[in-house]
């Protein structure tokens, strides 16, 4: 749209007296302008006799969703970007494909079942037979490049896709696909290598879900607006909470012992694998695909980018030890957002100013470490054991009888 014709449509609104016609026509503004050059952008117009300002309505829209992941209560959510426009709740409701943003649920099925941070897997051309007649499938990663032998930190922290490709494949679909289900992801993710880099579909609610499990160390979460109802007289007929407090009943202190809350939740994934899986994301904040966040946000967080093929989606699931957030932006007819409109450059900025202000009177709470874990320098190219303080060394995370190769080997 010309400037002059934006201007003239511009005027044409301040002659309309009634308030439903006025919304209608700038509904009809959004739909037709197309972005404007820097120079020619112009100020949103004061309307008279009224205190805000008229906006264009964004065509493209999005969902976002923050949780407790110790608990599962939802802090803030968001549907959409009006309600009066459209009451489709874009959080709960759209079903879209998460992209790179489901690969911490295949690694952390390869670290439960046998990898470690540290362990090598094949950066390299790979052709997939789907059978049935149908063409070979040739998994690249986002640049057209490979970058050979890699460490399971690099392939998360570079969200590399034939990498997790290969492990999907070494693991067996099936067993991703259950890893899934218990995360609350997916109810019944379809077997399919394709699947591993996020083409199912799924909600903005069950992936922040998903990753309270990583945050909380390892237990299920069930998402909840509602904390607890009482009827009339004050009795609670409806409780979220399902964790047993021994001790919480008794009517005064005698000397006996605090009461004790027992954590009752099913244990989905390790401990240490669920540590191993936030120590990784840490880095894909600091070194990866999502150095926004870090360079806004002196606090400890992880989190994941996701992208989807022609950038029809940008999703970042990002979180502290205490809070999870996700945020997914796309049409509602999902089409191309534009080159280069990636998870890492359109969601996590929105993620990053969420938690400014979330976490603004905070303190900076490192991630929890389970008892048993050990820290090992290694250096970060090749996985094997280096010198503490050496260029490309880090602290990795093992599990008791495990560690760094003693050979760099795939």
């Amino acid at each position: 749209m010309a400037r002059d014709e934006f201007e003239e449509i511009v005027e044409t609104f301040e002659f309309l007296d009634d308030w439903e016609d006025r919304y209608r026509h700038v509904i009809e503004l959004g739909k037709a302008m197309t972005p404007l050059p820097e120079a020619q952008k112009v100020p949103a117009t004061k309307v008279e006799g009224c205190a805000s300002q008229v906006w264009l309505v964004p065509e493209i829209e999005g969902a976002l969703v923050a949780m407790d992941p110790h608990t599962g209560r939802v802090l803030a959510l968001v549907g959409g970007f009006s309600f009066s426009e459209s009451e489709f709740n874009r959080a709960t409701q759209a079903y879209r494909q998460p992209g790179s943003s489901f690969k911490p649920f295949v690694y952390s099925t390869a670290l439960d079942n046998g990898y470690t941070p540290s362990s090598v897997v094949m950066d390299a051309p790979i052709e997939i037979d789907p059978g049935f007649g149908q063409p070979i499938w040739r998994p690249s990663n986002y640049s057209d490049q490979f970058y050979g032998p890699s460490t399971l930190r690099t392939g998360i922290e570079k969200s590399r896709n034939v990498m997790t490709v290969r492990l999907a494949q070494d693991m067996g679909m099936p067993l991703v696909a259950e890893y899934a289900r218990r995360f609350g992801v997916y109810d019944n993710l379809g077997p399919y290598l394709p699947m591993s880099l996020g083409s199912g579909e799924t909600t903005v609610l069950r992936m922040v879900a998903g990753y309270s499990v990583f945050a909380n160390g390892g237990r299920s979460v069930s998402p909840t607006l509602i904390d607890r109802i009482q009827d009339r007289y004050g009795r609670t007929v409806f409780r979220h909470q399902e964790r047993l407090c021994e001790g919480c009943e008794a009517d005064g202190w005698r000397g006996q012992d605090e009461p004790t809350i027992i954590d009752n939740r099913d244990q989905v994934l390790d401990p240490m694998t669920a540590y191993q899986m936030v120590s990784m994301l840490e880095g894909v904040v600091q070194r990866g695909t999502a150095t926004v966040v870090s360079r806004n946000i002196d606090k400890p967080i992880a989190g994941k980018t996701g992208t989807t093929n022609d950038y029809r989606d940008a999703w970042f699931v990002g979180f502290s030890p205490d809070l999870v957030v996700g945020v997914y932006v796309g049409y509602d007819q999902p089409r191309s957002l534009g080159r280069s409109s990636t998870g890492g450059q359109l969601a996590a900025p929105i993620v990053t100013e969420f938690l400014q202000g979330a976490l603004a009177e905070a303190p900076p709470i490192p991630f929890r470490v389970p008892p048993g874990m050990t820290f090992i320098p290694i250096n970060r190219q090749t996985g094997l054991t280096a010198q503490a303080g050496s260029p490309g060394t880090i602290l990795e995370a093992f599990k008791p009888g495990t560690g760094p190769p003693d050979t760099y080997s795939i």
